[in-house]
């Protein structure tokens, strides 16, 4: 794949710019500014972005804003945001537009390399990949209005799943189940959250956000 590496700390930069070329991807842009990020982006057009939460000048959401400046000029583009704390509110804003191909992954999970590799790949490809951790903390949260009430523990699990960016046949894997139960279980879980069938709308990615807004 073609890759856009967006980071302000050399080291980490460095360092992914080497595990991915080592894995065979072209690195074709390594920047350390938000505005940097915007230009490769629309430059280069890469398979997919590798970008760090907080870069200068503030070290807040720089680079989450720049990855959403880059996406509603390249609509779609896919971007893998890395931040170093669970931050669910991000979450929610990168998953805002709801077109997909997008990840949010802790920066720990960069060590551990197949995982991290597996989820460049998969938002490459248009999934919506989260980190473990923030799946975990979204089903901690409560709401007395929780959209998310009327699903079973099985659905929940799944959306769960979901969230984390697998695939049906990961999940039929994962949950013991044949695919076609999997299939029936997400139907259930689009109509409980009210979500019918429609062309310009991504259920999955929407589903998901259901699940961030808990």
């Amino acid at each position: 794949m073609r890759i856009v590496v967006a980071d302000d700390a050399v080291l980490l930069r460095e360092g992914l710019v080497r595990l991915l070329s080592e894995d065979g991807h072209e690195v074709v842009a390594a920047v350390g500014d938000g505005p940097a990020l915007v230009e490769a982006v629309l430059a280069h057009r890469p398979d997919v972005s590798v970008v760090d939460v907080r870069m200068p000048p503030t070290h807040t959401d720089e680079g989450l804003r720049a990855a959403a400046t880059a996406r509603s000029r390249l609509p779609g583009a896919p971007v893998l945001v890395l931040s170093q704390y669970v931050e669910v509110s991000y979450a929610a804003d990168l998953l805002a537009d709801g077109a997909g191909a997008v990840g949010y992954l802790l920066k720990d999970r960069v060590a551990k390399v197949e995982e991290f590799l597996d989820a460049l790949v998969r938002v490459a490809g248009g999934a919506t990949v989260l980190d473990p951790q923030v799946v975990a903390q979204l089903l901690a949260r409560q709401r007395r209005d929780d959209p998310l009430e009327k699903l079973t523990a099985r659905e929940r699990q799944l959306l769960a799943l979901m969230a984390e960016g697998h695939s049906n046949t990961a999940i039929a894997r994962r949950m013991v189940l044949s695919g076609s139960a999997v299939e029936k279980h997400i139907g259930n879980v689009f109509a409980k959250l009210g979500l019918p069938p429609d062309d310009t709308r991504h259920r999955r990615v929407l589903a998901v956000l259901a699940h961030l807004n808990a």
